[in-house]
């Protein structure tokens, strides 16, 4: 198994594609409640992942107080999805993004925000968007925490000279 300083960075071109979500905000501590609304609210409306889960991120507990943390879960779908409240179908279509497979705990992925950042620094990149994780395990509870596998999207593009 790889671990997080062994996984590479990589740029991406990601073909944008439509997702639905539900937008929070408040301490990630909440994840797992809001996670049970969007899969009610798929349920409900019958509508089908197209996709692994996704969480997209525009602060972090370093910037801002827990309550004030400002995210959304959701999974991508077909562009012919028609949703009702409380998701709301968005489209994700910033690209390249930098990223990098993080292996181990989702508390962990701090860490390779961080290399992912480091990498684009060193590269003339600069960030252009929310960061995003995709979920790779489809039943999180049979793996082993430091087994999980979380993809790490950060939208970037070359810093101006």
């Amino acid at each position: 198994m790889l671990t997080v300083a062994e996984e590479a960075v990589s740029l991406r071109e990601i073909s944008p594609f439509s997702y639905c979500s539900i937008h929070h905000k408040g301490p990630f501590t909440e994840i797992q409640e809001v996670i049970g609304k969007l899969m009610q609210a798929f349920q409900s409306q019958n509508i089908f992942p197209a996709g692994p889960m996704i969480g997209i991120y525009y602060n972090s507990p370093a910037e801002v107080n827990p309550e004030d943390l400002e995210w959304e879960v959701g999974f991508p779908v077909t562009a012919q999805v028609m949703a009702q409240a409380p998701l709301e179908k968005k489209q994700w279509d910033l690209t390249p993004v930098a990223s990098c497979l993080h292996v181990g705990p989702y508390e962990k992925t701090l860490d390779t925000i961080s290399k992912i950042l480091n990498w684009m620094k060193a590269n003339g990149y600069v960030q252009t968007g929310p960061v995003m994780e995709r979920y790779l395990d489809m039943n999180p509870a049979a793996v082993k925490p430091e087994e999980l596998r979380t993809e790490v999207w950060i939208p970037c593009q070359k810093s101006k000279p």
